[in-house]
């Protein structure tokens, strides 16, 4: 199997299965949390350490992808893709057969950074072979695709979940189909990485081209989003459980129907694009996930929460799209390995902050308000979106 032309069915088929890896990769397991946490009932602060599990991923995903922002720079974005998806089954299956809290722990932080890898190269990628309006409608593209990704491996996680709540484990074993495309399909972009480095090492004037202010925005917007968008996985399977007694192929459905919806929104950013800045994506964006959130912490029944967790979940997919196109669009390649990386370490660094946040204030306020708490402040940043709009962009 010989490399492709970039605009090739089979290249641009390899980044997105390869992404659908990446932004749900910690929550797969999310429907196992309850019986994780059964599990390990005598292990001290069980209720800390079975969200740990889950959100562990994505602290080491926020430390990793710097390094392998700069490393991709300077060396080129296909070995380290294809080892990073190597790492991705191996360390991620690795709760089926581990039998210790910290050892599953340890799996789950190797398999944070392989996330890492795999989502920096493959959006940096995305850039090096598109441009213009082909860029953004791949990357709407890859950001349903990642939705996707979700909708298939929560589902069938959740169903797994019902059966043995180590089964979810094996679902990462699916990067190793992908691995041979990786390895023999994708090209590696023409590019002289020896004056990459040679950038590297005179930084002070490379960072003066770079829009710093609107990158730090767009980084906070990515952490703040990502804090408010992982109460799903992380605190809706313990509120459907309160509410209705949900088995763990419920709460699956509910968190891969956000996802779903992610999906439908995403495809639909490139037409979106087409007439809305991006600040008044943003605007739409957050007041939809805000309506969403309302929705969850005001209503008592399943069928009325997926509804919100719908519309909530069409917000949050126009998110990804529109960080991803702003950025690259702003940034020299030179820097783009960089630059999206710090927007990975921003989104994960808040899925990570996400239940050291929402635990203690759900077990103060209930779960019911904290999503109430969560939608109040998505609408809030929309006004603010909708301020800037009509003050000109």
């Amino acid at each position: 199997m010989k490399q492709q032309d970039p605009n090739s069915l089979l290249v641009k088929a390899t980044l997105l299965l390869a992404s659908t890896l990446t932004i749900m990769a910690g929550a797969t397991i999310a429907p196992s949390l309850p019986a994780i946490r059964d599990y390990f009932k005598d292990v001290s602060n069980v209720d800390y350490w079975t969200r740990l599990i889950l959100t562990v991923p994505a602290l080491f995903i926020a430390i990793g992808a710097p390094f392998v922002g700069t490393f991709i720079d300077r060396f080129g974005r296909k070995f380290l893709l294809a080892f990073a998806v190597l790492l991705y089954g191996l360390a991620g299956s690795s709760g089926f057969i581990l039998n210790s809290i910290g050892l599953i722990l340890f799996g789950r932080v190797l398999l944070g950074l392989s996330v890492a890898g795999i989502m920096t190269t493959a959006t940096t990628l995305i850039a090096d072979y598109y441009t213009g309006a082909a860029r953004a409608q791949f990357l709407g593209l890859q950001a349903a695709f990642m939705g996707l990704g979700g909708v298939l491996f929560l589902s069938f996680g959740g169903v797994l979940a019902d059966l043995n709540w180590r089964l979810p484990f094996l679902i990462y074993l699916v990067a190793w189909l992908i691995l041979p495309l990786v390895v023999f399909v994708l090209p590696e972009p023409q590019r002289d990485y020896n004056a990459a480095a040679s950038t590297q090492s005179t930084m002070p004037s490379n960072s003066e081209q770079l829009p710093w202010a609107l990158l730090l925005t767009i980084y906070a917007i990515a952490l703040i989003t990502q804090i408010v968008f992982y109460l799903i996985p992380t605190q809706l399977p313990f509120y459907l459980q309160q509410l209705i007694n949900a088995k763990a192929a419920q709460s699956g459905l509910a968190i891969a129907l956000t996802t779903l919806a992610t999906s439908i929104s995403a495809l639909g950013y490139p037409h979106l694009k087409k007439k809305f800045s991006f600040n008044a994506i943003y605007a739409i964006a957050f007041g939809l996930m805000g309506i969403g959130y309302s929705i969850i912490s005001l209503v008592g029944s399943y069928e009325l929460i997926l509804i919100g967790l719908a519309i909530g979940g069409l917000g949050i997919g126009l998110l990804m799209p529109n960080m991803n196109v702003c950025l690259t669009t702003i940034v020299p390649a030179t820097a783009r390995g960089r630059v999206l990386g710090g927007l990975t370490t921003s989104l994960f660094l808040g899925q990570f902050i996400s239940p050291v946040l929402s635990q203690p204030l759900s077990q103060q306020v209930g779960i019911g308000t904290t999503y109430g708490w969560a939608a109040g402040l998505m609408l809030i940043m929309s006004a603010i979106a909708v301020i800037v709009v009509w003050r000109g962009d």
